[in-house]
């Protein structure tokens, strides 16, 4: 297995807010305008982004559709809430088969890799492109309140939020 670290130092991954490490590799130049037409956006943006495997990627969520798709690493478990508050969750990743999957707008969600003894590497691309204004990490109090009806639900919200 190749040295986290190694990987960090290489692709000079930097710690992300919501845990994780990461690196803008591509901001579109092309804009586009958001709804309300108060701003340009990029069209398109791309990061690497890197879990350890005792690591998670806290419950947030984001004003555009976003993509994982796998790189290195073990695979990755993707939990997200519908549009009907269900809980779900994808695996990315070479066990899985399944080697990209998509986020829709403003849904939570929050990810953790699935062998605690490994990491994984993939990359994240949104669109229209990310900005960390459109950016919202969940508190756990809110997020139960809305989602934690379920013991299941409570236990993963509990597991994947910081504060």
């Amino acid at each position: 297995m190749q040295d986290i670290h190694t990987i960090i130092d290489a692709l000079n991954l930097e710690p992300h807010p919501e845990g994780g490490f990461y690196k803008e590799m591509h901001r579109s130049k092309t804009t586009v305008q958001d709804l309300k037409g108060s701003r340009n956006k990029s069209a398109h943006t791309s990061i690497y982004y890197l879990l350890s495997g005792k690591d998670f990627s806290s419950w947030h969520r984001i004003k555009s559709d976003e993509t994982w798709y796998f790189h290195l690493g073990c695979d990755v478990l993707i939990y997200f809430f519908d549009e009907n508050k269900l809980l779900h969750s994808i695996q990315v990743g070479m066990a899985s088969k399944n080697l990209q999957a998509t986020i829709p707008a403003h849904t939570w969600f929050a990810a953790k890799p699935l062998n605690e003894n490994a990491f994984c590497l993939v990359s994240c691309a949104v669109a229209p492109g990310f900005e960390f204004v459109d950016f919202e990490i969940a508190r756990r109090e809110d997020l139960s309140k809305e989602f934690g009806g379920s013991t299941e639900n409570a236990q993963i919200i509990e597991a994947l939020t910081r504060a």
